[in-house]
């Protein structure tokens, strides 16, 4: 029985890592969760549907409505709740990261509040599904270097990455040649740049095949995610940023590719159903039992590819230069991003701002002329600060 904490449980993937553990009873435990709070309801619900013992509300003043929820649900339906550990803020998910009888944590908080808790529960020895793209986005080197050090298993959560993870099984990694990730395009794929200048927010919501919170929808939208993704796969699998390639495939049904030495190509297809790879990262070394739907390729149909047009969404080529300078610049990148996506969800500035705005942090950072490889995890904590007064 593997013992299961997972972080961020309210969230897209969190609940679709709840969905999976209820489905594996024999095979899978809950032993704790952590959520940001603002959504009491669905956390209450979670707590007692799954007994958990132990909970982290990170907003500290949503914790009474929680414990509230949490007394009328269980009086509700019937179900005698065991004696719950409650605690708040970064002190108490981390204290849920490093909880001694937990075998995994799955990290899905969304942002770089999950860069501490997934470090703390590698320190801890704790192997890691990664759904956090933060943690390698921006501190890549230092948490790969912790997790070797400390023998834990980082196992990508993430659609794509899940897909090279199960490709690269029983090759050799001297024969890999390349990493070719694919991305749907989004709901503007072929718009003209002119055509960005006036999306909305409603339209950037809207994503053709996942379903997704808003900040990594409007990701997906813009290709920022896909920049993201490429960043997070240099560290994941040990690649070079030339060896890493992204590619438009609106189908969503080949999750990822990789490219062998003698020009052969692997590649992952599957219906698109988050809940696949959270299994395979939850199971490994093991296969659950069939959790998507199959594919039926005799309806099918055809799959396309087509290059990304990097001169109407420069998303990947600003991760490119983030890759190539090295250091902290790919969590400029990703703070950027952050701050981008925030102002564009209140209105603030356009969509195709969220472009301008990366490309103006990078910049800025460069003129700095910081090019250190070496970084402590306390430096990468304050880039936000950096960014803000950078892009002002």
């Amino acid at each position: 029985m593997k013992q299961i904490v997972v972080l961020g449980s309210t969230g897209s993937i969190g609940t679709q890592t709840l969905d999976v553990i209820q489905r594996m009873p024999q095979q899978l435990s809950l032993s704790a969760l952590a959520a940001a709070g603002n959504r009491p309801q669905l956390l209450a619900e979670q707590i007692v549907r799954y007994q958990t013992r132990m909970v982290a509300v990170y907003q500290p003043e949503a914790l009474p409505a929680v414990r509230q929820l949490v007394e009328e649900y269980s009086r509700q339906s019937g179900k005698a709740m065991p004696a719950i550990r409650w605690a708040t803020g970064m002190e108490g998910v981390m204290e849920a990261a490093t909880l001694p009888e937990a075998d995994m944590v799955v990290t899905a908080m969304v942002g770089m509040i999950g860069i501490q808790p997934t470090a703390a529960a590698i320190e801890a020895g704790k192997d890691i599904a990664l759904a956090n793209k933060e943690t390698l986005v921006c501190a890549g080197a230092y948490i790969m270097k912790l997790a070797k050090e400390k023998g834990v298993r980082i196992l990508p959560v993430d659609s794509e990455h899940g897909a090279i993870f199960q490709c690269l099984q029983g090759v050799n990694s001297e024969d890999v040649h390349k990493i070719i990730i694919t991305a749907s395009g989004g709901p503007f794929r072929g718009y003209t740049a002119q055509q960005l200048q006036q999306v909305t927010l409603e339209q950037a919501l809207r994503h053709p095949s996942w379903t997704m919170g808003q900040k990594i929808t409007i990701d997906s939208a813009t290709l920022m995610n896909k920049g993201l993704e490429m960043i997070e796969a240099r560290w994941l699998f040990d690649m070079r940023p030339e060896q890493i390639t992204p590619v438009i495939h609106p189908q969503s049904v080949i999750h990822s590719m990789i490219e062998l030495s003698d020009g052969s190509v692997l590649a992952q297809l599957a219906a698109p159903d988050m809940r696949l790879p959270i299994e395979v990262a939850l199971l490994h070394p093991e296969r659950g039992p069939k959790i998507a739907k199959p594919l039926d390729f005799g309806a099918l149909g055809a799959l396309t590819f087509e290059p990304v047009d990097e001169t109407v969404f420069p998303s990947t080529a600003l991760a490119r230069f983030a890759m190539e300078r090295g250091g902290l610049f790919p969590a400029v990148y990703n703070a950027a991003d952050e701050q981008a996506v925030a102002a564009f969800q209140k209105g603030q500035i356009a969509f195709t701002d969220i472009f301008a705005i990366v490309e103006k942090a990078l910049s800025a950072y460069d003129r700095l002329g910081s090019t250190r490889e070496e970084y402590e995890l306390e430096e990468v904590l304050q880039i936000q600060e950096v960014v803000r007064k950078s892009i002002e």
